[in-house]
């Protein structure tokens, strides 16, 4: 065990180990391992051209899926950090949360979906379990990165239970990837994940909020007016505003998200901390067995949470200039799915191989891993190579 974790923080020393056995390293820990294999994946590289909300030619400042994760991981260390957990495991899963998104954010996402509906759906977190466990090729000895029990039980339990009388959405059907993958390889997915789990997750939101704040006011799409009335953003800015009178607007808008994220991540710490001397854990065997998440806000900043969500779901997520881009997205991702999908003998060889003929579930299957896998810039060449006549294939 390590000394200056707490008790109830995930030991790398005890780890579960992988589903197929490695000799440990003797400079790295576990949980080290799994955050360089994660580094070192294509999949994590690709993020750099993925959406976060705008398509990656619209302007070279907003963030990506790649700058967003390295976001998630700053916080998420900074505050497993003062928890006493494990550092390395929180910026594993922060860094592999978003590994299995499709092009064009979650407007690609809801276009697999739809066109996979008879094909047993399509999940970005199964999709991610997907990636690290059967996709990613680096190793002569098993497919996928053979993460850690503890990484790839937080992967698909960041956001709480899937199964069992806790389960976040009961009625939902578990995707298949998840079911398959579970079968060999038990991931307890009726309690909840880790504390370093929990805080990955709470880390997602904090960066996502915050800085989606920026890139909207930044893109144009509201203004610091429109904030006024929304919960704790408004009365940041108006602080900022008194104090640094004559200051650059777009420096009073990182010294308001500077701060809000500051004010989150405490928020997040003070209530944890109760929730401990709540709960008193022991062990993470006893974080996995509590009836409620023990990393979370308080019931005030959940408010604030919930207002400053629903302010940007029409500001920003449903803005018309959003709408557009993602309308062309859906088109392209749709277009893509159902010409291969007819036709596997265009897929490039390597994914053809893995298909079984024309318009088959296994095929459906292996299309939508292609298109997933592919950055916002290569599905929009693959697209022209494959409908306009003047491109070449």
């Amino acid at each position: 065990m390590n000394s200056f974790l707490a008790p109830y923080a995930c030991q790398a020393g005890a780890s579960r180990g992988r589903l197929h056995a490695e000799p440990e390293s003797s400079t790295r820990t576990p949980f080290q391992r799994d955050r360089d294999r994660i580094i070192h994946s294509a999949a994590f590289r690709r993020l750099q051209y993925k959406t976060q909300v705008f398509v990656y030619h619209e302007g070279d400042n907003f963030r990506t899926r790649l700058t967003h994760s390295l976001e998630v991981s700053q916080i998420a260390r900074s505050i497993a950090r003062v928890l006493g957990l494990d550092e390395d495991l929180a910026e594993s899963l922060a860094l592999a949360h978003d590994l299995g998104h499709t092009p064009f954010g979650h407007a690609g996402e809801d276009a697999l979906q739809e066109v996979l509906a008879d094909f047993g759906g399509f999940d970005h977190n199964a999709q991610s379990l997907r990636v690290v466990t059967k996709l990613e090729r680096r190793y002569v000895e098993f497919d996928g990165l053979n993460l850690t029990w503890e990484t790839l039980e937080g992967l698909v339990k960041h956001n709480g239970p899937l199964t069992g009388p806790l389960a976040v959405k009961p009625d939902k059907v578990l995707p298949g990837a998840i079911t398959e993958y579970v079968a060999r390889h038990d991931l307890e997915l009726a309690t909840f994940a880790s504390a370093e789990a929990q805080v990955a997750a709470l880390a997602d939101d904090i960066a996502y909020n915050n800085h989606d704040i920026d890139d909207g006011l930044r893109a144009g799409l509201f203004t610091i007016r429109d904030l006024a009335d929304v919960p704790l953003v408004g009365p940041v800015f108006r602080a900022v505003a008194a104090e640094y009178p004559d200051a650059e607007l777009s420096l009073h808008i990182h010294e308001v998200v500077r701060r809000m994220i500051g004010m989150m991540i405490l928020d997040c710490i003070a209530e944890t901390r109760r929730r401990i001397d709540k709960h008193k854990p022991e062990t993470a065997a006893d974080v996995r067995a509590l009836p409620e998440p023990l990393v979370a806000f308080s019931d005030e900043m959940r408010a604030n949470d919930r207002a400053l969500k629903a302010f940007l779901f029409p500001n920003m997520y449903r803005h018309f200039t959003v709408n557009r881009m993602t309308s062309k997205g859906r088109r392209v991702v749709k277009d893509l799915f159902h010409l291969l999908h007819a036709e596997p003998e265009c897929l490039p060889p390597e994914w053809r191989r893995l298909s079984d003929g024309p318009g088959t579930a296994k095929t459906a299957r292996v299309v939508a891993d292609y298109i997933a896998g592919m950055t916002d810039r290569f599905a929009l060449d693959e697209h022209r190579r494959l409908f306009d006549m003047q491109e070449k294939p």
